[in-house]
């Protein structure tokens, strides 16, 4: 199969990944709606212009041009309605089920992505040390051979990638190439804990440093029970990591410049899948399918988390709602996600514009 063909290939499975993680995010709304005997008035795949739609029963169903979100149209949703099967006058508690119900999917379909991958593995990561490599700065402070890592700087390890994201957070400060943290781990019935404990980083630029994994773990072996417990606990790993990251954000240890919109993610599938092709074609596509499975996740959370003009946002106002048994006047409601959806849009045209440029410079 010649490059090209790998190419476009690669670029229809991270489309249709990516329409799979809309759809499923529009559809957990569309089927709660439905449970709910709420009227569902559109249900659109992608933005702007249509491209094609047919109707069945009350519903009419659509493709958009734009590939760049969806919607679940339901009937009172957003504005006064007599109709009884009206999103505003079912249930508050259906209601909440229905808007939590997309990034409840979202999170849902990252673990079946997951399953994919770590179905492919032969065994699966513990945390319990079976071996040091030659000069283990691990081994130099005292870890042993059966001890099990329990946490790094206070971050509870439970996975693989509770690992790395530890150990790379860990020399993500390092100006020099030294980088220190405080390990935990069991030891028997013991817990033993070293401070400051100096790790091996290296640098391909000089600037930014990682870790050195200069240990090894044991290995589990593959079962159906196995495979079904990694996924779900490398997917709850994600979900923290995604979680740590905002709060990095909100704290100051990651700048704006860290963050990434559409343009900076098809970037990040198209660097992912170029080193991914240097191994092998499966290889580049398990390199995109953890990507999306990625965006699954974090468009889960971040549509759950309390922001206006969010999942998340609509929440808060069916909880008070749920609270005081009476809604928020409309107008006030309406108010709150103009406000945020226009902020919304402001942050994401000022993220493009700088992947933008990140990529015209060479960042």
């Amino acid at each position: 199969m010649s490059t090209v063909v790998q190419g476009i290939l690669l670029a229809v499975i991270g489309v249709l990944l990516f329409g799979l993680i809309i759809f499923i995010h529009e559809f957990g709304h569309f089927f709660t709606a439905k449970l709910s005997h709420v009227c569902v008035n559109e249900f659109s795949i992608g933005m702007g212009p249509k491209l094609f739609s047919f109707t069945r029963g009350e519903t009419q169903y659509s493709l958009r041009l734009l590939p760049i979100g969806g919607y679940c149209a339901m009937e009172g949703e957003d504005e006064k309605s007599d109709d009884p099967r009206a999103f505003g006058n079912r249930p508050v508690w259906q209601r909440m089920i229905v808007v939590a119900a997309g990034g409840i999917m979202n999170i849902l379909l990252a673990v079946l992505l997951m399953m994919v991958i770590c179905g492919q593995e032969d065994r699966y990561a513990t945390m319990q040390i079976a071996g040091f490599a030659e000069n283990s700065a691990f081994e130099a402070a005292g870890v042993e051979v059966g001890d099990v890592i329990t946490s790094i700087d206070g971050y509870t390890v439970r996975t693989g990638q509770d690992l790395s994201f530890a150990l790379s957070m860990a020399a993500l400060d390092s100006t020099d190439g030294t980088a220190a943290l405080d390990l935990t781990v069991k030891r028997g019935e013991e817990t033993v804990t070293f401070n400051d404990l100096t790790i091996n980083t290296t640098s391909a630029d000089g600037k930014q440093y990682r870790a050195v994994l200069d240990f090894y773990v044991l290995g589990e072996e593959k079962t159906p029970w196995t495979l079904i417990k990694n996924a779900f606990a490398d997917t709850y790993s994600t979900v923290r990591m995604i979680f740590n990251s905002l709060i990095g954000m909100v704290t100051g240890r990651f700048g704006f410049k860290e963050l990434a919109g559409p343009v900076g993610t098809a970037q990040a599938v198209t660097q992912a899948a170029s080193a991914g092709l240097k191994q092998s074609f499966g290889a580049a596509v398990n390199n995109i399918v953890y990507i999306m499975l990625v965006i699954s996740v974090n468009l889960g959370i971040v549509n759950l988390l309390p922001l206006p003009a969010l999942d998340g946002g609509r929440l808060v106002f069916l909880i008070i709602e749920a609270i005081f048994r009476r809604p928020v006047p409309a107008k006030y409601e309406r108010w709150v996600h103009a406000g945020g959806f226009a902020l919304l849009i402001c942050l994401m045209l000022a993220v493009t514009f700088q992947d933008i440029m990140r990529i015209a410079t060479g960042g």
